[in-house]
């Protein structure tokens, strides 16, 4: 008999450890998940234009904010906005094409890291040609809208950008989108120069999926915006555009000048999207116990149930 009770008392010990490790690594797993889905979320927001709204160049401020920034890092030196599109981010360039991979336009450390400019490339934007650079990122952030010009339709439709620098806005006008290698040095090239110049326009013309004619020489400056692409291992989309003295109004949807506004909306998505994501991870975690508990208070009853017939059985021989 006494066997037998320590027998009881081993399985219900048994089934509690095993019930109570299922439910602590359950929890983890969601704990995990749930840090991995708040963590990504953070590492977009991050590189959310909403984040960089407040040092955006305005002819109200003057350049001031936008100085309070190059106070920051010294590095940033322009401003680059595609109509149309979340693509409003300050420019950088550094001593090679490496830093701002991983390093964001305050100088901080981040895996979005920044929009910057070909290290071999001229800032004043003097050169034919100068390549911009951005992570190709979820959620419609840095580079992350480039590849949807290979739609016609959004290619046709947003035509014109903006550029600041040397306190001043340029125009962009977008006359090609093209996909093309990361090695293809017939494109990455920076700072072309004399009989090459018409050389390197009629390649990247005929390698564009969409033209604009607009009337392109080789007198023009030309300037690239690269990315990474997911259609293909190593493959880069580039959307090219003219750049101007003259500037273009943004005739696609609101004016991106609206700062507060950028900032208030960036912050309440973020608390919208995140508040309930707690709220469910809490929910589930709680459910995973609950049905935990209430197996073990199952097996626990059917010890009982057991132990009571064991009885029975016994006194009545």
């Amino acid at each position: 008999m006494k066997a037998e009770v320590i027998g009881r008392k081993s399985i219900k010990f048994t089934n509690s450890l095993v019930n109570n490790t299922v439910l602590i690594i359950i929890v983890a797993l969601i704990a995990f998940a749930g840090y991995a889905l708040w963590d990504s979320k953070q590492l977009h927001y991050a590189a959310d234009k909403s984040h960089y709204a407040v040092y955006k160049p305005t002819v109200e401020d003057e350049g001031k904010s936008f100085k309070e920034l190059q106070a920051i890092n010294d590095e940033v030196f322009a401003w680059l906005t595609v109509y149309g599109t979340n693509i409003d981010y300050p420019v950088t360039q550094g001593p090679d094409n490496m830093k701002y991979v991983n390093t964001n336009a305050e100088g901080q450390y981040s895996l979005s890291g920044a929009i910057f400019l070909d290290y071999n490339s001229s800032k004043d934007f003097s050169d034919f040609s100068s390549i911009l650079y951005g992570h190709h990122m979820a959620k419609k952030v840095m580079f992350g809208e480039l590849d949807e010009f290979a739609d016609r339709n959004v290619f046709d439709t947003h035509r014109y950008g903006n550029l600041y620098f040397n306190e001043k806005d340029h125009g962009i006008e977008f006359f090609a989108f093209l996909h093309t290698d990361a090695y293809d040095s017939d494109v990455f090239t920076s700072n072309v120069k004399g009989e090459k110049r018409q050389i390197y326009l009629d390649g990247l013309l005929e390698k564009a999926m969409h033209i604009r004619d607009i009337g392109v020489t080789i007198e023009d400056r030309i300037i690239l915006l690269s990315t990474c692409s997911e259609t293909t291992t190593n493959g880069r989309d580039l959307l090219v555009g003219r750049l101007s003295d003259e500037t273009y109004d943004n005739q696609i949807g609101k004016d991106t000048n609206d700062r507060s506004e950028s900032i208030i909306n960036g912050n309440r998505d973020t608390l919208v999207k995140t508040i309930p994501l707690w709220a469910i991870l809490l929910i589930l975690i709680l459910a995973v116990y609950l049905i935990i508990r209430t197996l073990d208070i199952y097996s626990n009853r059917k010890e009982v149930r057991k132990h009571e017939k064991d009885t029975e059985a016994a006194i009545s021989s």
